[in-house]
């Protein structure tokens, strides 16, 4: 197996094991933190532990570094295999550059995101996270679907991970407010979260079905270049690349 094919297949792995259950540990977190809330205010106690709201946070934060990792890991995937492929770096070692120090940036600003206190910190932090993966998601060798948007991984799982980031940003200002209105806007933004991690099962399912493995992408384009979506026709064995 090729060494693109392994990092392909990394993505899911990571989100099966790591992404998905974390989501459930959040969401029972968040589930109990509501009830305990709910009736301490009803009768002045709770049989479930204070600990569940700081597990929530803690859990939280992971989710947000793991959504965007896997993110980067799978941008990263289709963009320097986009360059390997046309030769990027003889025909423009400059736009090389640039990826790589964007790629760079993004985790740093990721990083600087989890240690930032000051408001306005978090705020630039997380807005040079969301612009990093926007930019990255912009370069060729990307597989989005824009055409079906509607249903495209890729947009689904963008989207996912700039509410996460958000979400990370605001987290300091949901204790301070007094009037609940930052809570109210991460439950809401984290319900819409939720949905898109739903429907990324459903789409990473079909993606996994459409993005083909290096040994049968020859395959795959003579799929295409014969058009045999549209017809009946035989492909004959292609002569195959060496392995990178």
């Amino acid at each position: 197996m090729a060494y693109r094919d392994i990092i392909l297949l990394l993505h899911p792995v990571i989100a099966v094991i790591v992404v998905f259950p974390l989501i459930g540990i959040i969401v029972h977190r968040a589930w109990q933190t509501r009830q305990r809330r709910l009736e301490a205010k009803a009768t002045g106690k709770s049989k479930i532990s204070p600990a569940v709201g700081q597990e929530h946070v803690q859990f939280g934060r992971w989710l947000t570094g793991a959504v965007v990792g896997i993110v980067l890991l799978a941008l990263g995937n289709d963009i320097f295999g986009h360059i390997v492929d046309e030769k990027i770096w003889s025909k423009n070692s400059f736009q090389v550059i640039f990826i790589v120090v964007l790629f760079l940036a993004t985790i740093a600003a990721q990083a600087l995101l989890y240690k930032a206190k000051d408001k306005r910190w978090r705020g630039i932090f997380a807005t040079l996270t969301g612009m990093g993966l926007v930019i990255l998601g912009c370069q060729e060798g990307i597989y989005r679907q824009t055409d079906k948007w509607y249903i495209s991984h890729y947009y689904y799982g963008l989207t996912a991970a700039l509410l996460m980031i958000f979400s990370l940003a605001i987290l300091p200002d949901i204790y301070k407010d007094k009037t609940n209105v930052w809570r109210r806007v991460h439950i809401i933004l984290n319900s819409i979260a939720l949905l898109l991690f739903i429907a990324q099962g459903m789409s990473g399912s079909k993606a996994l079905l459409e993005v083909s493995l290096s040994w049968q992408e020859p395959y795959i384009y003579k799929l295409y270049e014969y058009k045999c979506d549209t017809q009946m026709c035989t492909i004959e064995s292609p002569q195959l690349s060496p392995q990178r």
